[in-house]
């Protein structure tokens, strides 16, 4: 079963999340905040997989929200909520530790995948609203010397894996798929990438590729 908070200022929103979290089977809603503030203590005491978090709330954002949960090294996945796909504070939110983003408006199939999703780790790079925004926002942003030098510690095949992840978003079997080897080794590569990178998961990874340059 996968616990999952949901953080929203907004009653009925947190209402109607809950109902379609909750109609399925593999997902039980644990907790619910009204701020930011209230969802970091939830999830301290309540320990759910996955946060819903809204990216705008009263008291404490979703932004600092989620930076005081990475901080914290709790385990939970945090998948922000958003109204707008180039909401000028989502890029902060993915470098704070978020493993992706939903539109408010998206399908009842779509917002339960995307909990799955991030609670197996994955990340919600899928989305083409997702690599377009890290696009937009990293492309100014350019290498730093620390970065060309932590890029430099990876193999040939690595470099490959990750500029797939930036480019095509794409989960292990797919990386699999175009590289012409087995999901096991893509989920090998990956460990050892975010380990050499010293990143904390995929979606951080793929902010990496584009800010280096290697997914430009």
């Amino acid at each position: 079963m996968i616990r999952v908070c949901i953080a929203d200022d907004q009653g009925m929103v947190r209402a109607g999340l809950r109902s379609l979290v909750d109609s399925e089977p593999d997902l039980q809603v644990v907790g619910e905040a009204a701020d930011g503030r209230e969802a970091v203590r939830l999830v301290g005491q309540l320990d759910p997989d996955v946060v819903l978090m809204d990216i705008r709330m009263p008291v404490l954002d979703g932004v600092s929200a989620t930076q005081e949960l990475t901080a914290s090294g709790h385990r939970a996945r945090v998948l922000m909520l958003t109204t707008y796909d180039m909401d000028e504070y989502l890029f902060s939110a993915l470098r704070a530790g978020a493993a992706g983003f939903l539109l408010k408006d998206c399908s009842a199939e779509e917002l339960c995948s995307g909990v799955r999703t991030v609670a197996a780790g994955e990340g919600m790079l899928a989305q083409a609203a997702t690599t377009k925004l890290i696009t937009e926002f990293a492309r100014t942003s350019g290498a730093d010397r620390r970065k060309t030098a932590l890029l430099g510690q990876l193999t040939e095949r690595e470099r490959a894996v990750l500029a797939l992840m930036a480019r095509e978003g794409g989960t292990n079997a797919e990386i699999a798929r175009q590289l012409y080897i087995a999901p096991a080794t893509v989920k090998s590569h990956v460990a050892s990438i975010l380990s050499k990178l010293e990143l904390r998961d995929r979606v951080q990874a793929v902010i990496f590729a584009f800010e280096s340059g290697l997914a430009g």
